[in-house]
């Protein structure tokens, strides 16, 4: 093994890279009762900071999986939709997080709103939505998006940008602008019904605050603090 030269700019080390946190914390008396009612709350407060231009798609999360083997994955993909139920997705379900989730349907969701010093990490199965709730979804995505559905064969080799190019421009001429797309039957929602729920909010000194919800067999939730 040999020695690295250090990177000639200091204030790209890694190891140098250090951001102070605010002072005001996550309390449990002022939590929810539910998970998705405190979920709800940071949500539009991390919705009201994209709107000031200091965080970016706010409902963007990364999703990790694992397939039959154990080998994980992840991936961002944006939230949909959530409820009293869980948090919905939409991709190809012959995608890799979908053949994962059809051996494995545990999932990690993480929401990583860092301009606001706050993250939401999510334990729980996932589970196909029907297909009138897919359809339904389908049929409010731009058109464009509509035609990438079949166009890309997601997370299979293509040979080349012109092959994927050339498959979208196909299904352009098959279905032009104002004519209905058909939702692909490999394409579809997922919901994960949330078995924990973690807020996690920096604080100074390192000291963060995370509170995890946990879902006990009757339904109801109880609340754990956790060490940063």
């Amino acid at each position: 093994m040999t020695d690295r030269e250090p990177l000639l700019d200091p204030l790209l080390d890694p190891a140098a890279m250090r951001k102070q946190y605010r002072a005001a914390g996550l309390d449990e008396r002022n939590l929810a009762t539910h998970p998705m009612d405190q979920f709800a709350g940071w949500f539009e407060d991390a919705a009201r900071a994209a709107l000031h231009g200091t965080l970016y798609e706010p409902n963007a999360m990364v999703v990790s999986t694992t397939d039959a083997t154990g080998r994980p994955s992840s991936r961002t993909v944006l939230m949909k939709q959530f409820d009293t139920d869980g948090f919905v997705f939409y991709t190809n379900y012959d995608s890799r997080k979908g053949r994962d989730l059809a051996e494995n349907p545990y999932v990690s969701l993480l929401f990583p709103w860092h301009p606001i010093a706050r993250q939401v990490i999510v334990t729980g199965i996932a589970r196909r939505t029907g297909r009138d709730e897919t359809t339904a979804y389908f049929r409010t995505r731009p058109h464009g998006s509509q035609l990438g559905a079949w166009a890309s064969a997601q997370s299979t080799v293509v040979a080349s940008r012109a092959e994927l190019d050339a498959a979208y421009a196909g299904l352009e001429a098959r279905y032009p602008e104002g004519e209905q797309v058909p939702v692909p039957p490999h394409w579809g929602g997922f919901r994960v019904a949330p078995e924990t729920v973690e807020f996690w909010q920096g604080r100074q000194n390192r000291l963060h605050d995370r509170l995890r919800y946990v879902c006990e067999p009757a339904g109801t939730w109880r609340v754990e603090r956790l060490s940063p």
